[in-house]
């Protein structure tokens, strides 16, 4: 079994009146290659006629977004032409790749009617040969996402790669699996991933054991590459954000919205963008 190299809490870090606690990066842990940032947003309740999310046209470059909407909507906008609303229990994919811009607000009917918001934003990183591929987004409801049900009725929300025969919903560039896993109380589970792979295990909320360790709700766990095997129990009902690649070992250099493999590429990023590169933004 895989050994754990060390545990890591989650940050508060809101934004205007979203709660948001930020697992990666942290003073603790910078990356897990090639797992880049992840905010959990929420949960909390909005009221009616209320503002909603708060993240406006911004750009991006060199990595992928993937959003886990748990509770209430996203309504996604971008420079390539791609709009849709996403509900709960759906998700978002977009490749940034060369360069867009776009936003991620609620929808109108959620900022009237308010209600529970929980959501996941999870930057992956795009190896080097990938980094200027051409942008792409994919929105997906809750239906469009298979699942499968494994020992103790535990659910598996299988987003990419295969998951107990189950092939997930996108197929990435790089070889990225991803799932979010419900628990209910008392289940357990073991999981095959090969040791060289890096795994992303956030427990979004509950309590659970990983080959044997207690962990719990925004804590963050990272593991050692010695073995094969997850065993994963929980103590009580959990939601599991699981992932695992192979590490791509090679340099990241990242500013604020761009993620590259050097300095030079970040300083062309900016240019590029303030040039128009990564199309007009009409709101």
């Amino acid at each position: 079994m895989r050994t754990i190299k060390q545990q890591h809490r989650a940050i508060s870090a809101p934004i205007a009146d979203l709660t948001t606690y930020r697992a990666l990066p942290t003073a603790s842990v910078e990356h897990i290659d090639p797992f880049l940032f992840l905010n959990h947003h929420g949960p909390q309740v909005y009221r009616p006629n209320n503002n909603g999310l708060p993240f406006g046209p911004h750009p991006h470059r060199g990595f992928e977004t993937v959003t886990f909407i748990l509770e209430g909507d996203i309504l996604h906008k971008d420079s390539s032409g791609h709009e849709s609303v996403i509900e709960a229990g759906g998700i978002q994919w977009m490749t940034a790749g060369s360069g867009l811009i776009h936003a991620e607000v609620s929808s109108e009917n959620f900022k009237k009617q308010g209600g529970p918001l929980e959501i996941l934003q999870l930057w992956v990183n795009l190896p080097a040969k990938d980094k200027m591929t051409a942008p792409r987004y994919i929105g997906l409801q809750k239906d469009e996402i298979p699942t499968a049900t494994l020992d103790g009725g535990v659910v598996v929300h299988a987003v990419s790669g295969q998951w107990a025969g189950t092939a997930g919903a996108v197929e990435p560039l790089a070889d990225v699996q991803l799932a979010w896993l419900d628990f209910p109380a008392g289940a357990s589970i073991t999981l095959p991933i090969a040791a060289a792979r890096s795994i992303f295990f956030y427990v979004v909320s509950g309590r659970l054991q990983v080959n044997g360790t207690e962990t719990q709700a925004r804590q963050l766990v990272e593991f050692n590459h010695d073995g094969d095997e997850l065993t994963i129990a929980a103590s009580t009902n959990s939601v599991l954000l699981l992932g695992h690649a192979q590490p791509f070992q090679e340099p990241i250099v990242s500013y604020g919205p761009f993620v590259m493999n050097t300095e030079a590429e970040i300083q062309q990023a900016y240019r590029d963008y303030q040039r128009g590169a990564f199309g007009s933004w009409k709101g």
